[in-house]
């Protein structure tokens, strides 16, 4: 499996959308991941990207997340949760002001990949109006943090202190 897994953040674009797509393969169990993805209140202390979430982990709900990489400005964002399924996937979709101008849903889904490995991905479907205008942006900043942030959840995930 390892031969297959693309680390470097993929942007695609097909017919007015476009997804940027990663994957990472980490030693450790589902459990481990989803307790470090949904451990929202210590994001500071290891998200290089998502820089904080606040709000509880309930379908439906609304949380607020600080998205910032260190040499660029930050943005707050106000998704709403779409799904919550402990240990297999975290989705939430965010707009930029209203929905259908530029929207995006982020994923995490973990595969289990064999004893205590988990095959992570994280993607984001994008959308909207303005989307052409983003794409830079999406292939450059927003890919990178996408990989700062796998690599940051592996080294954290596979040390097992946290």
């Amino acid at each position: 499996m390892e031969e297959r897994v693309k680390e470097e953040p993929v942007l695609r674009r097909s017919r007015g959308r476009a997804e940027l797509y990663s994957e990472i393969l980490i030693d450790a169990t589902p459990e481990r991941i989803w307790h470090i993805l949904t451990a929202f209140p210590e994001y500071p202390a290891w998200n290089p990207f998502i820089r904080s979430i606040r709000g509880d982990l309930v379908e439906g709900g609304r949380i607020v997340a600080e998205v910032q990489l260190t040499d660029s400005a930050g943005m707050t964002l106000r998704p709403v949760l779409l799904k919550v399924d402990p240990t297999r996937e975290l989705r939430w979709m965010g707009h930029l002001l209203f929905s259908g101008l530029f929207d995006g849903e982020h994923v995490f889904e973990i595969h289990p990949a064999g004893p205590g490995k988990c095959l992570v991905v994280q993607r984001e479907l994008f959308s909207g109006l303005l989307l052409p205008l983003f794409t830079r942006m999406l292939k450059d900043g927003t890919a990178r943090g996408f990989a700062l942030m796998n690599k940051a959840l592996k080294e954290r995930a596979e040390r097992g202190d946290a």
